[in-house]
């Protein structure tokens, strides 16, 4: 795969699980990698801690997507310290469930607004930042949004949201030689997942009998689709969903 040498990535929700796989991911590949956290400092910096130590470059900068200003300022801190921005991984997101007697307006806008405004705010304070010679920008959004289950409506709405908007900004970027796809995992083990009782339950068992692959996905899975959609290997590659998830969603 060709190398990320030289280049300079910002992933948002970049601490934890798939962020944080895909952030080591890109800095073994010689980028300098920006990890994006909202509230878990110290998660951020042990993912730079473990870059630094081998080799790499990395910082840690705090943002809340779902703020225009908070995702401006990134933008510039990511450009002042490390440099013009040539890889933008838009992984920052939430995920609550509700049935139909549950949900809510609060419950939508809630997620609406981290997982759609907030990637949308984020490109535009990150484009402005971005290297005149192009780049990669790599949406993170779900199988879900073709594989949608019952109390999953708001959430499969934003995923939904997020491929056709990675399509609708791959024909507004071209111009500026900046390339959009989006990468959609399936399960993919993470502490996140551990958290909520999803790892070893039947659902992952479930996961798994349907995954031609027979596996569900580690972060480092994800970490080299995202790799390869930031070289220059996918340069003829943009308004693409790439379902990484082992085929669970052929």
């Amino acid at each position: 795969m060709g190398t990320l040498k030289g280049k300079v990535s910002l992933v948002t929700g970049g601490s934890k699980g798939i962020g944080a796989g895909i952030a080591r991911e890109l800095a073994e590949r010689g980028a300098a990698v920006a990890v994006n956290f909202v509230k878990d400092q110290a998660a951020a910096e042990k993912i730079v801690g473990e870059i630094v130590a081998e080799g790499g470059k990395a910082i840690a900068v705090q943002c809340n997507v779902a703020e225009a200003q908070s995702a401006k300022i990134l933008a510039e801190t990511v450009a002042k310290q490390l440099g013009p921005i040539d890889i933008l991984v838009n992984n920052a997101g939430i995920y609550e469930f509700a049935t139909l007697e549950r949900f809510s307006r609060e419950h939508f806008y809630k997620l609406f607004d981290v997982n759609v405004v907030g990637l949308i705010q984020v490109v535009q304070a990150v484009v402005a930042h971005f290297n005149q010679a192009g780049g990669s920008i790599i949406n993170v959004s779900s199988n879900i949004s073709k594989t949608v289950q019952p109390h999953h409506l708001a959430y499969a709405a934003t995923k939904a949201s997020v491929d056709v908007m990675t399509r609708a900004l791959a024909r507004e970027l071209a111009p500026k030689k900046i390339r959009v796809n989006a990468l959609n995992p399936g399960m993919t083990e993470t502490d996140g997942a551990r958290a909520i009782g999803a790892i070893g339950s039947e659902m992952h068992k479930t996961v798994e009998k349907g995954t031609p692959l027979g596996r569900i996905a580690q972060p480092k899975d994800i970490g080299r689709v995202a790799a390869f959609l930031a070289s220059e290997d996918s340069g003829w590659l943009t308004g693409q969903v790439i379902y990484a998830d082992g085929g669970f969603a052929m």
